[in-house]
């Protein structure tokens, strides 16, 4: 969560100062829902799909500072070869996809991924998850994955950051239940929920729910209520946001609240979790300035593929001699 919370910080800054291409969208008040789903899956066996607030499950499901710098900094030797979108990064081989900015769309790809693993008979053990935002579950694409994934009892954990507003849009104008774990009977699969602010809650919840799933009771949704600490992107200021939801239990900074709580149940003394801050802040740094040093993509020397290399674009010197089959 700390790592997390101090690269989207030093991510801020970054693109205030229009070094990045691109959208930033922050994670911040969401880390500790995220940094539990990353930290109980399996690295080299499960699947994990994250958006675009999940930079502290992406780092405790083993992504590298240099992955995420290289791509918002468009260095040609990050994990999409400076070819995409910053938020779009993944690395499929190794268990995470390319996150779709069509929200809602990741539930389908890691339901599909899994029912491959099935057809291969490489099913068992495995877990796959995705983490939407309470809009996202409002899509066509949200019903159409998570209905497949109950029908065939896939081993899919979906977990909902509501952060009470899609973008702009409170809860009360998005859907008509009392509670988002209500869908989850809908479906005929587990659903829970948590208090997101909480990390012991969400580990503990979050935890449950993937073991669930492993163990073949089938999709688990998990509900996390919360309230994202910034805008729906850096060039957002949520002036649509009122202060007293602001000011309320759920606008509570869950990184804060992590840290009483290790504080408090001896888990870190005030004095370590300093140094942790200290040694993220230098690894962070030291990303960021080997990314700047790195080279963007060429256009005169490109495949035009991001993650594939099956089919390059055969050209010669320029894109204008370009030899197309």
């Amino acid at each position: 969560m700390l790592r997390a919370r101090i690269l989207e910080n030093k991510l801020s800054s970054l693109y205030k100062a229009g070094k990045i291409v691109g959208g930033v969208y922050l994670g911040r008040g969401q880390e500790a829902v995220s940094a539990s789903l990353g930290s109980a899956l399996i690295q080299g066996k499960d699947f994990f799909a994250p958006l675009i607030r999940d930079q502290a499950g992406r780092t405790a499901f083993g992504e590298t500072m240099l992955d995420c710098t290289r791509t918002y900094l468009g260095s040609a030797q990050g994990p999409m070869r400076g070819r995409d979108g910053n938020i779009h990064r993944g690395r499929p081989k190794e268990g995470m996809p390319a996150m779709i900015s069509h929200l809602g769309s990741q539930v389908s790809v890691v339901a599909g991924m899994l029912f491959a693993k099935r057809l291969q008979g490489t099913l068992d053990g495995r877990v796959g998850a995705t983490c939407i935002g309470d809009g996202a579950s409002s899509t066509g694409a949200f019903h159409e994955g998570l209905n497949l994934a109950a029908v065939e009892k896939l081993p899919l954990v979906v977990v909902i950051g509501n952060n009470q507003f899609a973008y702009s849009t409170p809860n009360q104008r998005q859907f008509a239940c009392a509670d988002l774990v209500e869908k989850a009977r809908g479906y005929g699969i587990g659903g829970m929920a948590v208090d997101g602010t909480d990390l012991l809650a969400c580990a503990s919840v979050i935890t449950e729910a993937v073991r669930r799933a492993r163990e073949g009771h089938g999709p688990q949704m998990v509900v996390a209520r919360l309230l994202r600490l910034s805008g729906h992107g850096e060039h957002d200021d949520a002036f649509y946001v009122p202060g007293e939801v602001k000011q309320g239990h759920y606008g509570r900074d869950c990184v804060e609240v992590a840290m009483h709580q290790c504080v408090e149940n001896g888990i870190a003394t005030v004095e370590e979790i300093r140094n942790w801050q200290e040694q993220f802040a230098d690894e962070v740094q030291r990303a960021v300035a080997q990314a700047q040093q790195e080279a963007a993509p060429d256009p005169y020397h490109e495949d035009w593929t991001a993650l594939s290399t099956r089919f390059p674009l055969p050209y010669h010197h320029s894109p204008s001699q370009a030899v197309f089959p």
